[in-house]
């Protein structure tokens, strides 16, 4: 697989200097300048597209383009958004970047209660707390039927056997006014802010747009997005045969459905069900091993033996779950991602399409996705969930499997940036 890293661009802290470095071999970055809902030019693309091809490296993956809430929910200026995307795709196809990933989740992408949880060796990692993100939901949205939805949410997981609104009662009796902004600083901004995106660093009233946001979705049932999901595609297919682009949708993250908001990408009925409402080669999946992971109900191993032909990319993380359904990210050697195995069956998967596609595409990007906030990395000003050194620790690690998966495989694993 092509080793990528999420670079945010020509004001990252981390430089393209310093990937080359490390073993990177493409960028996955976006024009996060833009603003959400406009057309992406091709000189901006252009632009990005030298200054990466001027360090050695190529621009892979485009995460993301995003898809704006009309079209998700299905607003009134749907069309025109429908036609300014595509608009942005025939640019990015003629500017010959050929892999586009982007999420379908309403209103909040992925979600932590928690970006630096304490580990035992004194580094840290995004962290998900069930009751925290209740209070959250209940107390600080207030948004209306929330709690009587969260005792039917803990009735569906009696395995966790906790009592989720209890604890919310007692986080209650003892949060501060600070608790309650730092909550939903991490929860809507700084999760949320260094991408084109609903939410920024800077927005006076977070709580009172969030709650814009969640009533453009009344009504707005699984079935009504997962319709609004195959519209989009259909209208975008064309444009995507012609310039050969793959577009891979990212799993939910958390995969559960969440602040009273339908989310269709949790399962492997999910995945199943989009792929098959418009089966076009370039409608595939981001395999978010991480995501994916964060979820008992799913066997990642299963999922990547049955859609790894449809998966234009992926992404090499793996989640803890802990007895009472809270998760954290994990090393990029444990949690429940075999990401040994999901390695052989990827780098077989890439084998065995290279005979198959253009040569352009054949490569299967991957990324570690995300890593520990470590030696400092925590003083550095980097993106939640972005490190540097934690981030190159798990390529180091991922890089290790990879050739000696190579290996097994008969498969020339190339080190770029020694003697060549």
């Amino acid at each position: 697989m092509e080793k990528t890293w999420r670079w945010f661009g020509k004001k990252d802290n981390i430089t393209l200097e310093m990937l080359k470095q490390i073993g990177v071999e493409g960028i996955v970055t976006a024009l996060h300048d833009v603003p959400l809902g406009e057309v992406w030019t091709r000189e901006k693309i252009r632009d990005l597209r030298e200054c990466i091809e001027s360090y050695g490296m190529r621009w892979s993956v485009v995460e993301s383009l995003p898809v704006t809430e009309a079209i998700k929910y299905g607003g009134k200026d749907r069309d025109h958004q429908i036609e300014v995307y595509k608009e942005s795709l025939r640019n990015l196809g003629e500017e010959g970047i050929h892999c586009v990933c982007y999420n379908f989740m309403p209103v909040l992408d992925w979600a932590r209660t928690d970006l630096l949880h304490k580990n035992p060796n004194g580094s840290s990692n995004l962290y998900f707390n069930w009751a925290e993100f209740a209070y959250f939901d209940i107390h600080i949205l207030k948004r209306k039927g929330a709690e009587e939805e969260w005792a039917e949410f803990q009735k569906a997981h009696k395995e966790w056997q906790r009592d989720i609104l209890a604890e919310v009662a007692e986080i209650k009796a003892k949060a501060t006014a600070k608790y309650d902004h730092d909550l939903v600083d991490t929860i809507v901004i700084k999760t949320q802010g260094f991408v084109s995106g609903n939410f920024k660093e800077g927005d006076e009233k977070p709580v009172e747009m969030f709650r814009e946001l969640l009533a453009l979705y009344d009504g707005v049932t699984k079935e009504t997005l997962q319709n609004n999901m195959k519209t989009w595609l259909e209208a975008i297919m064309p444009i995507c045969d012609e310039y050969d682009i793959d577009m891979c949708v990212h799993p939910d993250d958390p995969p559960f459905p969440i602040l009273g908001l339908p989310r269709i990408v949790n399962c492997d009925e999910d995945i199943q069900k989009f792929l098959d409402a418009v089966p076009n080669i370039h409608n595939g999946l981001t395999f978010c091993a991480g995501s994916l992971s964060a979820g008992g109900h799913n066997n990642i191993t299963e999922l990547a033996k049955k859609y790894h032909s449809r998966t234009h990319f992926v992404h090499l993380r793996s989640c803890h779950i802990f007895p009472n359904g809270d998760f954290t990210e994990a090393s990029h050697l444990g949690g429940r991602a075999d990401l040994i195995e999901l390695t052989r069956i990827f780098e077989q998967e890439e084998m065995n399409r290279q005979a198959t596609r253009n040569p352009e595409t054949q490569l299967l990007p991957m990324r570690v996705d995300h890593g520990m906030t470590m030696l400092g990395d925590e003083a550095r000003g980097y993106n939640a969930g972005y490190s540097f050194l934690g981030r190159m620790f798990a390529l180091g690690q991922v890089q290790g499997i990879i050739a000696t998966v190579d290996r097994e495989l008969g498969k020339p694993y190339h080190q770029p940036g020694f003697f060549d």
